[in-house]
């Protein structure tokens, strides 16, 4: 029986996360895309703790006009700002079991630019 896409994304985050873990040096970047919503967080996996959070509906973007992927673009810079901000230049990505194109190879890339390592 084929796999349902939820299904699928959940057995391929289940395999990411086997070997990806974020630290307090360097934690993990996590982003979660919805159909209309694009989120990223840095997550310290040893403490459980969320360290910075950046989302498309945080106040600073909801007025902000663009397609999903320049959203995503915005978003990237906006965590690279606050993890820098925080003493935070290093992390591991974590894609969430979705594929590394569009919005989050956009996200992504935007994070690089703004000064982030991974």
């Amino acid at each position: 029986m084929a796999l349902t896409k939820q299904e699928r994304r959940y057995r391929i985050k289940k395999r990411i996360r086997k070997i990806v873990s974020g630290t307090a040096e360097r934690p993990r970047l996590n982003v979660f895309r919805s159909n209309k919503q694009i989120y990223a967080q840095l997550i310290d996996d040893l403490n459980g703790k969320t360290l910075v959070a950046v989302s498309s509906l945080n106040k600073d973007f909801v007025g902000t006009e663009g397609t999903k992927i320049e959203m995503a673009a915005i978003i990237g810079k906006a965590i690279a700002e606050k993890a820098i901000a925080a003493g935070i230049s290093a992390v591991v990505f974590d894609r969430n079991g979705y594929l590394y194109h569009g919005r989050v190879k956009q996200l992504a890339d935007a994070a690089r630019e703004g000064g982030l390592k991974f």
